[in-house]
């Protein structure tokens, strides 16, 4: 079994990848906002695109996706709110998350769940 920092870690160089493939421009990965932090932020097609990777080594206990609660949802948004103001950026902005898990062949099962939540505020 993988060390989860280890994991985690090889979940968001292989998110970036999957991204950068599909035709997304990478903006900045781990970006920090004092203890806030984005996994990925990302453009296409105009819209600011913020990426939030889950990564497990099963689904043992459920769909990676589901650790995304409204917590972290604050969380995010806060960050990105900070982000934006950072970079003094104009655009629309679409919340993303990416459910990666690890198969026993040390290849990975995507999930990219476009719109996956919504700001309160628009």
């Amino acid at each position: 079994m993988f060390d989860n920092t280890i994991l985690g870690e090889k979940g968001e160089k292989t998110a970036v990848s999957w991204l950068k493939n599909a035709g997304y421009k990478v903006r900045d990965t781990r970006w920090h906002c004092g203890h806030l932090e984005l996994d990925i932020v990302a453009e296409k097609d105009g819209m600011l695109i913020v990426v939030e990777v889950k990564t497990r080594s099963s689904e043992d206990f459920g769909e990676p996706e589901e650790a995304v609660n409204d917590r972290k949802i604050r969380r995010i948004i806060n960050a990105t709110d900070g982000y934006i103001r950072f970079y003094k950026l104009d655009m629309p902005v679409r919340f993303d998350i990416m459910s990666i898990i690890s198969n026993a062949d040390g290849t990975f099962k995507i999930e990219h769940i476009e719109d996956a939540f919504m700001s309160p505020v628009r």
